[in-house]
């Protein structure tokens, strides 16, 4: 069972508030340890990362708060569920909503657009990310529910 986002606050000073306006896709609620990509308009590092066994962690992605394509589709989406991630934040866009909605899986993300990503293999993954005021760092516990993403340090 996912813990409330405004308990976790309240219990768990250290905790913080990823302050982006992130629309939910899917589960209304998710939470695990944090894995990071940081990718740009490229989605090659994060599908890699999503053919490993997720074990109920969350997949945290700084896309750059790029809206010009989308970093997350329906087959993706749908490698995450079947590999045992508990969900996805992206500060970036998605594409297939509906479908990826249907999936069942957490999805937290800027917003949608049709456009696909490149496909160079940019980025990094296992590294802290910012996202919205918020540092993630492998590990660390990932919450999301309706009133937003919260992110207790694991240390």
């Amino acid at each position: 069972m996912t813990p409330a986002t405004a308990d976790v606050l309240d219990e768990q000073p250290e905790a913080q508030v990823c302050l982006l306006e992130l629309r939910a896709f899917g589960a209304a609620a998710f939470s695990g340890p944090a894995a990071t990509v940081r990718c740009f308009e490229d989605n090659v590092l994060l599908e890699r990362q999503l053919t490993e066994p997720g074990d109920g962690r969350v997949l945290v992605v700084d896309g750059g708060g790029s809206r010009r394509c989308a970093l997350l589709g329906d087959r993706i989406a749908t490698l995450a569920r079947d590999n045992g991630w508990a969900g996805l934040v992206i500060a970036g866009c998605i594409r297939d909503s509906v479908e990826v909605a249907a999936l069942g899986i957490g999805i937290r993300a800027l917003g949608t657009n049709p456009r696909r990503s490149g496909k160079t293999g940019a980025g990094e993954t296992g590294v802290a990310v910012e996202l919205g005021e918020a540092v993630f760092h492998p590990g660390d516990l990932v919450v999301a529910d309706a009133d937003g993403v919260v992110v207790v340090p694991a240390s």
